[in-house]
This record gives C-alpha cells, structure tokens and sequence, in this order.
C-alpha cells in the first residue's frame, strides 16, 4: 500500500482528530509565541485595534517619501561657506560616492529664518517653513550605502539587502488599525510604483494582512483610485455568498499549504475588498471636500494623495506612505536648480495644508509625520559620466553620509534642528543619526520599545532594528 506523504504540522493536524495540534496550539501560546499581537486583541482578527507597549501620543503615521535623494543643502541645512569655494575644490577631499564629483556647488536657493526657532529653511520650501516652529528638523541622518535599490530598502524595511517587513507592516502588526471597513497600511504614488515597486510596503515575514494596499493618486475616478471597489454584478447578500463559499475553498487549499504568506495575503484581501466597498468610494472622494480645504492643498497629485492621507488617517487608518512619483524623482544629476524648485513646488504648499488641516481636525497631536528621502546629495557637483547623467555639471551624486529627515506631529518637539553634517553638508558629524535610529525613534513615538517589539521567524525573533538602533530623545517632545 502507498502511503501518501504527511507533513509533521499535517500530521500534528490529523493525529487523534487534530488533538495534536491542539497541543501544539497550547504549548506556543504558554510558551509566548502565539501572542495577542499575531491574533489580533479579539484572538481572532489580526487588525483589531491593539495597544502599544506604553502610552503614546501618536497613532498615525503619514511618510512623505522623497524617493530618489532631495539636497539636504538645498532644502533644511544652508551651508553658506559653499559660496566661498564655489568652483574649487573643497579644502577636505571629497567622500567616496556613487560617481565622480568636483569643486564645490553652492545652492542656487536663497535660505530664511522662520517662526520662533529661527531656523532656516530653504525658499523652495517657504509654506512648509511657515510651520518650522511644529518640526524637528534631524540633519545629521546617515544610511550605508549610496546607491538607490538597497537605501531604499533600509528606509522602508529597516534592511537594504534581505527581504524584511516594511515600516508600516511593523506598525499594523503593533497596532492593528481603527477602521475594519479600510487597509489599515496604504501605500501611494501617482502615476506608477516608485524603485524597488511593492518592496517599499511589503509584509515580509509578517502575516500577509499586513501588507500595505497600493493606490495610484494619478486617478482622480474613486473605481480607478481603488480597483474593482463596486461590485456591478451581484448585490451585497450575493456576494457575502459568494464569500463565504471561497473562504471554505481556500481554507482547505491554505491547510495543504500552511505559512505562504502570499496566499494568505491573497485569502485577506478577499474580505478587505468585501468591507472597502462600504466606505473606501466615502473616503477616496477629495470632491466631498468644502472649497476652501481643496483650495489651500492646491492643484496635483501631491495635493490630492496628501488631502487623501488625511481623509484616510481621519478614518482611522494607521499608516499611509505617499511616494512621490514613479522610480526616483528627486534623483537630481542635473539640472538640480530646475528639478528641485518644480518637485518642491509640487508639494510644498500641500505639506503646509496637511498640518494645517491635521490641527484643524485635532489630529496633529496623534498623527507623526515624516518627510525625507533615502539619502541625500553631495555639496560638490557631479561630473559628467558617459551613460550615467546628461553632463551638464549642475547637479549632485548622492551621498549617504550625511542628508535631513524632518518629523513633526505626535510626540515630536518642533523648532529644533537635532544633529549637524560638516561646515559644507557633506558628512553627519553631530550626534549622527542612523537610519535604524530614525526607526527606534518612530517606534518609541508609538508606544513600542523597539528592542522588545518583535517577531518570531525561523527560529529568530526579529525586529525593524535588526540588532541596532538607539531612540533619538532629542526628538521626543
């Protein structure tokens, strides 16, 4: 007789009409790992609300991700001596960077102070400094590498190389999300995907539920924003039918198949679809906004993916990340005067109206946002490099050594700068801030210790800080 092949969790499963994995069940829940937090606080439902680890003021995030490097110099940190040695080679050799560089490249952008604080702030990003006195401006962040594909990574999973969980999963696994009927981890970006595509919001090893729901802001048509969100074919009790049939269907197919992440994901996104359908066409709609709020965000596609972070954080979703546009944009090799002030323009009077609008609704105090890139760029000009840029030489490589992220919103104290790179913005050299420190420091905004938030995986319990990261307490209001 030909026996067929059994697992050991099927065995566990069918030995003794499944008492064996009843007693599998019992000895990873005394044994802490099957906790609260992989079964939701119901024990059922993955992305029930759950509390932190301590109190905390935030409980939204929204990342405005400057994907492909903004000029920490021509943005948040003036260096006026660059003026001095415009054209000539600084008096300290140049960084090891991605490409050839050269003499030094004073911003052609004039810098001002604003609010009580004083600090400066680039006329680039003029309505944004209208707030500076709610922003902690870190300019001393440094990453490993200066190339795109792995910084990237670093930034959004705490990984540049390995496939890891990205931010937002981290957060929705913590904290679950206060709206059942919406994702609670939204990924945007108008008109594509940015570098590295879904990897920016993946779930990793985390539950598949956890993984963000990409949307493209360039729609502005609520059935195109988020696909398939009307069903035109069956009505609501047909569907739920429909459902519960493929739910049967799919658990089996799952218990052939346990821990494939991608399938469970794919079983998950069956019944968010279901529930989105109530409220995703409510809350997708910018239209149903008054005129003045659509006014003071302005035209665009930053206008309407931040105003779209807003309306989603008011609903009780917990994490959203806006991309600026496909692939890199703020990758400026050239013609870094004309690119910078048309990506700032874009969106810096919708950041200015997103705060606004945050302590208008009385969400600022909850709702941490971030804004920066994945490194920065060189204070020197980039040479010209047959195949690599246009060789115009009035641009910068990137540079990783030293670059500014600025936080404002939950928990964060504004009207500060934290940290400082060198005299021409190349190297962070005050109080450096990794960007596993940026993490540690989201977290602890949160209510987590990230030393103690982890994940159970092969045998590890892994975590967003791999084994770094300290909290930068500076930042903490």
């Amino acid at each position: 007789m030909n026996f067929p092949h059994s697992s050991r969790r099927e065995m566990l499963t069918r030995c003794g009409v499944g008492m064996g994995a009843l007693g599998l069940a019992q000895l990873l829940g005394t044994s802490g790992q099957l906790t609260a937090h992989a079964k939701g606080a119901d024990g059922l439902n993955p992305l029930a609300p759950k509390k932190p680890q301590f109190p905390a003021k935030a409980k939204h995030v929204i990342h405005i991700f400057a994907n492909g490097g903004p000029s920490q110099v021509d943005t948040f940190d003036p260096k006026p001596l660059l003026a001095k040695y415009a054209g000539k080679p600084l008096p300290a050799a140049n960084l090891k960077t991605e490409r050839r560089t050269g003499a030094a490249f004073p911003s052609p952008f004039k810098f001002q102070k604003y609010g009580q604080s004083g600090l400066e702030v680039s006329e680039i990003f003029a309505n944004t400094a209208k707030h500076i006195d709610d922003i902690c401006v870190i300019r001393s962040m440094h990453a490993d590498v200066p190339n795109h594909e792995p910084s990237f990574l670093l930034m959004n999973c705490g990984e540049p190389r390995q496939i890891r969980p990205s931010v937002g999963s981290w957060v929705t696994y913590g904290l679950g999300t206060e709206n059942q009927n919406l994702p609670g981890f939204v990924a945007m970006c108008p008109g594509g995907f940015p570098l590295q595509e879904a990897q920016n919001w993946q779930a990793g090893f985390l539950p598949g539920i956890f993984q963000g729901s990409y949307v493209d802001t360039r729609n502005t048509d609520v059935e195109k924003l988020v696909e398939f969100v009307k069903n035109k074919t069956a009505p609501g009790p047909a569907q739920r039918k429909q459902l519960d049939l493929l739910a049967k269907m799919n658990a089996a197919h799952q218990a052939e198949r346990p821990n494939d992440p991608q399938l469970e994901a794919r079983i998950q996104s069956f019944e968010l679809a279901y529930r989105m359908q109530s409220e995703a066409s409510e809350a997708f709609d910018v239209s149903r906004e008054p005129k003045h709020v659509l006014e003071a965000y302005g035209p665009g596609d930053q206008a309407r993916s931040l105003l779209l972070a807003r309306r989603l954080v008011e609903r009780g979703v917990r994490f959203v990340q806006l991309s600026h546009g496909p692939v890199q944009p703020w990758d400026s090799h050239d013609d870094l005067e004309k690119e910078h002030r048309r990506l700032a323009g874009q969106i810096d009077k919708p950041i200015a109206a997103l705060i606004s609008d945050l302590k208008r609704l009385g969400l600022f105090e909850e709702t941490l946002i971030i804004w920066g890139g994945e490194f920065g760029r060189t204070p020197v000009v980039e040479l010209p490099t047959p195949g690599s840029n246009q060789g115009k030489v009035n641009g910068r490589d990137h540079n990783h050594w030293g670059f500014t992220v600025w936080m404002a919103g939950g928990g964060v104290k504004g009207g500060q700068a934290v940290g400082a790179t060198d005299e021409f913005g190349f190297k962070a050299v005050e109080n450096p801030v990794h960007v596993h420190d940026l993490h540690a420091t989201i977290l602890w905004l949160l209510g987590f210790d990230h030393e103690k938030f982890t994940y159970r995986y092969a045998g590890r319990d892994f975590r967003l800080t791999d084994v770094k990261g300290n909290v930068v307490k500076q930042v903490l209001a």
